[in-house]
């Protein structure tokens, strides 16, 4: 599954893997003194042994079973996902499907999408198995190539079906008297009314496994580093959109294409530089930098908890395949535009991360598979469960853009004393070049100066002033030793902030 993509090196599902041990000690929690308490903990589910439980999607039920697909073509129930999960049941409800990488639930039904298609399966007789499958969307192209990946579906608001295509990555499949056809939306995300078709909606994507919606109601996708990415970006979804890569362009051409052709692609740019040069070039709302942030993005789920899992609400949590972990993103919209941070949050799961859903306690279960690809972790897949114990973490929980700098606000208030000063703040800024080889170095590496700091009232956000601020570029943040009211010290200490629009000062 290239659901998020499955790293093989120079043929692009997930980034490739002889680089994956590259800064992994920059993801280990910054912790001194006496051991922490815990904030999350995280346990395996006991798996069936009758299938190789490679999760790659995961749907919440309306009575709180959690139903899961497998990468091998089956949907399984789990029937007591709140329980100890050395106890977890599971039944198995629907076969025969053709590496299904998503699931969702809605107006009694599952929906996932399948290689050729997304098929609503649904239990008519109440038998517990399925006995319907049928089409709900379809209408894109297939050559046979192993990795022809259709990631969702998801829901909108107004009930619109979104499926998101990954890019044709090598020859197509040789069987004789095959004739491949064109590569029909290969590389787009589509959408699908109510009652209507599947049409085409944006263009430039690699292999988008990551499919979500916000709190605002708003499509995001997640996609690969590899060729035409110099690392992982997450992306607001938007009609008529071109992001980047180049093998979607030949659809643009087509009547019903609402990307408008962007024309030979120029060479020797910077991402910031092809946003200003390209037509349509739109960057995404966040760059998760090469292996501080994970090396291949995967699944998109927003905290809809409200608190229950703790002091993040409304953030979305995206896996990572290789590195096997979550990471947070804290966004924000600047003149009309999202934009903002990513930061750490969970590492050294048993596998790679696919997929994440919440469940009805406010706990997240996590689908993992590694399969095609290599990643870090003790199994080839698996499925855990990772639960807050009401202890709040000190973290960074906002970063924010100011018209001269950035407003941090952390989980708890900083410990009393004198405040902080800029010594305690390092920031730098850096691109990505934007080009047809594999990935991207962090390029034109700036110094951002702290000039001044100031301390809020309530001692729980410092705004810093900041000189050498750029368009379009992240800015990386490292945090000195700090300290909360109730005497932890920073569990990550480190932020990274796309800030395609300063505040005030337009694009």
């Amino acid at each position: 599954m290239s659901a998020a993509r499955f790293p093989r090196r120079g043929t692009g599902g997930f980034p490739s893997w002889s680089r994956w041990l590259v800064g992994i000690a920059l993801l280990a929690p910054e912790l001194s003194g006496a051991e922490p308490p815990v904030p999350y903990e995280v346990a395996a589910y006991r798996l069936p042994t009758e299938s190789k439980f490679e999760v790659s999607g995961i749907a919440l039920l309306p009575d709180g079973r959690a139903a899961l697909t497998l990468r091998k073509g089956e949907i399984w129930i789990l029937e007591n996902p709140l329980e100890d999960p050395a106890r977890a049941r599971f039944r198995r409800f629907a076969t025969g499907l053709h590496e299904p990488l998503g699931l969702t639930w809605r107006d009694g039904a599952l929906y996932t999408a399948q290689r050729s298609e997304v098929t609503r399966i649904a239990d008519r007789d109440g038998d517990g198995v399925a006995d319907l499958y049928e089409t709900a969307a379809k209408g894109w192209g297939l050559s046979g190539n192993y990795h022809e990946y259709a990631y969702g579906p998801v829901f909108d608001r107004e009930g619109n079906l979104w499926v998101t295509l990954n890019v044709t990555i090598g020859a197509p499949a040789k069987i004789e008297g095959h004739r491949p056809a064109g590569p029909l939306w290969r590389g787009w995300a589509m959408r699908q009314a109510p009652g209507g078709e599947l049409r085409p909606v944006a263009a430039g994507f690699r292999s988008p496994f990551g499919l979500g919606i916000n709190l605002a109601g708003d499509v995001f996708a997640t996609d690969q580093q590899g060729n035409w990415w110099g690392t992982c970006p997450l992306i607001h979804v938007q009609p008529g959109r071109f992001y980047g890569h180049a093998d979607s362009i030949p659809d643009t051409r087509r009547p019903e294409s609402p990307v408008r052709d962007p024309g030979p692609l120029p060479a020797g740019l910077t991402v910031v530089e092809a946003a200003e040069r390209i037509p349509g070039f739109a960057l995404p709302a966040v760059w998760f930098p090469y292996a501080k942030m994970g090396q291949s993005t995967t699944g998109i789920v927003c905290d809809t908890t409200g608190g229950a899992f703790g002091p993040f609400a409304g953030q979305l949590f995206v896996g990572d395949f290789t590195l096997a972990q979550v990471n947070r993103v804290f966004l924000e919209k600047v003149e009309g535009e999202y934009q903002g941070a990513c930061f750490p949050f969970r590492d050294q799961l048993q596998s790679a991360v696919l997929q994440m859903a919440f469940l009805r306690d406010g706990s997240m279960i996590v689908g993992e598979s590694n399969r095609g690809w290599n990643s870090l972790g003790s199994r080839s897949f698996g499925l855990e469960r990772i639960r807050w114990t009401g202890v709040v973490p000190f973290e960074l929980q906002r970063m924010e853009a100011t018209p001269d700098g950035f407003r941090l606000t952390f989980t708890e208030p900083l410990a009393a004393g004198a405040p902080p000063g800029p010594a305690l703040f390092t920031l730098s800024s850096y691109t990505y070049l934007y080009r047809q080889n594999y990935g991207s170095p962090e390029t034109g590496t700036r110094p951002v100066v702290v000039e001044d700091v100031a301390l809020s009232a309530d001692r729980r956000s410092i705004t810093l002033r900041c000189g050498g601020l750029r368009r379009g570029h992240v800015h990386e943040l490292v945090l000195g030793a700090l300290r909360s009211a109730s005497g932890q010290s920073l569990r990550h200490d480190r932020a990274y902030y796309t800030l395609n629009r300063i505040p005030g000062r337009g694009r």
